[in-house]
């Protein structure tokens, strides 16, 4: 499969590297200047490309950028991409990071709001796990407790090809409904970084609760730019976990 990637920070560079030992082709772009770009390819096994050639004759299209930065994006990037390429949304929403997003801050779902931006249907994926987890927490399949990623989308199909990759990537997945339902796995809820098997995230994906979610959002990361030392990523998950006592972890 052809994969071109938009993103080759801690979660898009992760997802390349992942699909390259998978034995997929893989292009990769950024915001940055050519050269490094190139260097950062060939870290990851991939091909550097610039941002309107990445998306074109591509099987799948990972956005992997913060949400601020997709209405940078050219209106017309995926203009004359066939209509069966399949578009994945890695992003989470952080206002201190992407500043005031009327419509999300007023209750649009993230995904929903990026698939508006591109004009273009979207898979909500990889993105209720910490760059860590993607990094080291991946197991052959069949692993008792392997952790597991929720998948939302309108297209059956996208979501059980983005699904197999999910697999190849070292995780289980749990369909998570339609786009509008992805606010489940955003951050706030109990899917968000809890590091759950499929069993648990099924629950999970159950228990939150939407109107609640950004302020649990919000007081989490001002907890964190609180500390004076750097959590480490047991504790982001354990911490995480806590904030929920339904979450099936805490039982």
């Amino acid at each position: 499969m052809k994969i071109g990637i938009i993103g080759t920070g801690a979660i898009g560079g992760t997802i390349a590297q992942k699909m390259v030992a998978a034995g997929h082709q893989v292009l990769v772009s950024n915001s940055g200047e050519f050269d490094k770009l190139e260097k950062r390819a060939k870290e990851l096994g991939a091909l550097p490309s610039t941002v309107g050639d990445v998306v074109k004759g591509v099987d799948v299209v990972i956005l992997s950028v913060p949400t601020i930065a997709i209405p940078s994006l050219s209106k017309s990037l995926f203009d004359e991409i066939a209509k069966e390429t399949i578009v994945v949304d890695t992003s989470n929403y952080y206002p201190f990071r992407d500043a005031d997003i009327e419509e999300i801050k007023n209750g649009k779902v993230e995904s929903v709001w990026v698939s508006e931006q591109i004009g273009r249907p979207v898979i909500k994926a990889f993105n209720n796990l910490l760059a860590q987890t993607l990094v080291s927490g991946g197991k052959p399949q069949g692993t008792p407790g392997r952790i597991a990623i929720a998948v939302s989308g309108d297209d059956p199909r996208a979501k059980e090809i983005i699904s197999g990759l999910i697999d190849e990537a070292g995780f289980d997945v749990v369909d998570a409904g339609n786009l509008e339902s992805s606010w489940r796995q955003q951050p706030g809820t109990p899917a968000y970084c809890t590091e759950l098997n499929v069993t648990e995230l099924k629950q999970a994906l159950k228990d939150g609760i939407r109107e609640v979610a950004p302020q649990i959002r919000d007081s989490v990361i001002k907890l964190f730019s609180e500390r004076t030392t750097q959590p480490s990523h047991e504790e982001i998950v354990e911490f995480n976990r806590s904030l929920f006592p339904k979450n099936p972890k805490m039982e």
